[in-house]
């Protein structure tokens, strides 16, 4: 059965036949949506020596590079921020009087507000004008768009966050959000069931496949673990746009407002969420394609169809969902590259290796209760910082390169650099209890410890006590011998740890049973440090190797 005027299927939606749910040829509402986001990115060139007896209030200047953050913003805001987003204003005050309105709806996160405030205070200016149209509506996410709420089954973080947010959108904006769109529509049951609890009545994520089976994304549908209805995104309607908008190879192309509103016409389906980064319209994609024009007439062309129209997120809340999303936690989806998956951000040792330890961090900032210290630890969660780190070939790893702009190891030892410095700010902060998380920090790769077979490396490195742990468990015995023999496991965890009094235990440690008494010995030291801490490193690092399908 061929779609409407679309033998090629280039709609990406399904024939009303295989939607399988409406009978009836009605009103489709489309909800356009925007992510809107900037990182503070890490200083590339920061040591040590740069942070030493600086007071916590001083880092954030050195550990992040905002003369390059203030250069990436306003080139940004000049191609896409400030030209789109007067071209929207433009046509909601050209269609704000019709029956038919054109609206859309923006997710901005924390980072990005912060940075338009201290550079392009305009930009806020349109979005504040644009919110008090009754035209636009600014859906919650968290505030450092970070990967909190994949923390911790408690999400306490991520809670915390996200009521943050919400705070600053009533502020800007007067209205109180109440459809949450996560950090790259990460989404699974105990996600829902938090963000349900607080208050939100509607939850954005990808309407993919392995979530859907045979079932249409232009439906509203309901979590099957809380009483929280569920939006999901059409991803080939707008990855039409974000990614194959200027692709000559692609068959849809040259992609014109009127053919795009055209297959939004022929799409069955109660709604149809086209949501993207708006950085597409005028960086991801330039200007020369005619990305503002195709922008400039898409609501008009769309709006002449008697049976499309705009909603906002919220009002799609009025229909009854059709069905149910059930995303188990282990299976967390969100709207990364090809996978669609948590490997965005945890498909790697490198990744695995930051996330890991920037997160068993919580209770150590929160022990701290230093405002500074805990704005810092929030600024490098954020999800960006970790996604540099990516390593794959093909489309998604041309993606990840267009926005890292460094190479993953780059992005991995710049981190690891900050962070391990910054566990040390934190101890120092802590006094005397803190001297435990000194002993636990990561140190970046010039510093790990990398295991070695007869003068070759066997692709295991450890960067803290506890990845130490975790490697000797996997090393071959006979690396593990040639190490201890030669003293390279004592000698580092005395000069590179400074944990002197494991090393002193380790160094009388005999050939017999090595791995075992290895494993033993470190073990035995980690609950010595760790107990002044709930937080458990190991338990949560292999929920996460889970989460990311590893």
């Amino acid at each position: 059965m061929e779609r409407c005027g679309d033998p090629q299927g280039l709609l990406g939606g399904h024939t009303r036949a295989e939607a399988g749910v409406r009978g009836e040829v009605g009103m489709t509402e489309i909800c356009l949506g925007f992510e809107v986001h900037q990182p503070f990115r890490l200083n590339r060139r920061f040591t040590e020596e740069m942070a030493r007896g600086k007071s916590p209030s001083e880092l954030p200047d050195i550990y992040f590079d905002n003369s390059m953050n203030r250069e990436i913003f306003l080139r940004v805001a000049r191609k896409c921020y400030l030209p789109a987003t007067g071209i929207i204003l433009e046509n909601i005050d050209r269609y704000r009087r019709d029956r038919k309105k054109f609206k859309v709806a923006f997710s901005l996160s924390g980072t990005f507000l912060e940075q338009c405030m201290r550079w392009a205070p305009e930009l806020l200016d349109i979005f504040t004008d644009m919110a008090k149209t009754g035209c636009a509506e600014f859906p919650c996410q968290t505030y450092y768009h970070s990967l909190s709420s994949i923390f911790s089954s408690d999400r306490t973080e991520f809670v915390e966050q996200v009521q943050m947010h919400r705070r600053k959108v009533e502020e800007l904006f007067g209205m109180r959000p109440t459809v949450f769109e996560n950090t790259e529509f990460l989404y699974n049951n105990s996600i829902a069931s938090t963000i349900a609890a607080m208050g939100f009545r509607g939850i954005f994520t990808e309407g993919a496949e392995r979530i859907l089976g045979w079932r249409s994304p232009n439906f509203v549908y309901r979590a099957s673990s809380a009483d929280i209805k569920v939006l999901l995104r059409n991803y080939r309607l707008s990855d039409d746009v974000a990614f194959r908008f200027s692709n000559r190879d692609w068959e849809g192309w040259p992609l014109t407002a009127d053919r795009y509103a055209y297959w939004l016409a022929c799409t069955p389906g109660t709604c149809i969420n086209i949501f993207m980064d708006y950085e597409t319209m005028g960086e991801h994609q330039w200007p020369e394609t005619g990305i503002h024009e195709f922008l400039r007439w898409l609501p008009g062309e769309i709006l002449r169809h008697e049976n499309l129209e705009f909603s906002t997120p919220s009002e799609l809340l009025r229909h009854e969902p059709v069905g149910e999303i059930d995303v188990h936690d282990f299976a967390t989806v969100s709207w990364a590259d090809a996978e669609r998956s948590t490997n965005a951000w945890l498909g790697n040792d490198m990744q695995r290796t930051a996330f890991n330890h920037l997160k068993a961090l919580e209770s150590w900032v929160r022990k701290a209760g230093d405002p500074e210290l805990t704005r810092i630890w929030r600024l490098l969660q954020t999800s960006d910082l970790i996604y540099y780190m990516f390593v794959t070939p093909g489309p998604s790893g041309l993606v990840h390169g267009y926005f890292s702009q460094q190479f993953p190891s780059e992005a991995f030892w710049v981190f690891m650099r900050v962070l391990s410095d910054f566990y040390t700010k934190v101890s120092e902060r802590l006094g005397s209890s803190g001297r435990p998380l000194r002993l636990l920090r990561p140190v970046p790769p010039d510093r790990a410890f990398h295991l070695f077979e007869g003068g070759r490396y066997i692709n295991l490195s450890a960067h803290s006590l506890r990845e130490l742990a975790d490697v000797v468990r996997i090393a071959p015995e006979s690396s593990l011998r040639e190490h201890l023999v030669n003293g390279d496991v004592r000698r580092w965890v005395e000069e590179t740890i400074e944990d002197r009094e494991l090393a002193a235990r380790l160094g009388k440690r005999g050939l017999e049973n090595l791995r075992g008494e290895l494993v033993r010995e470190l073990e035995l030291r980690l609950n010595e440090l760790e107990k002044v801490n709930s937080y458990n490193f190991s338990n949560s690092a292999g929920k996460n190797r889970r989460d990311s399908g590893d």
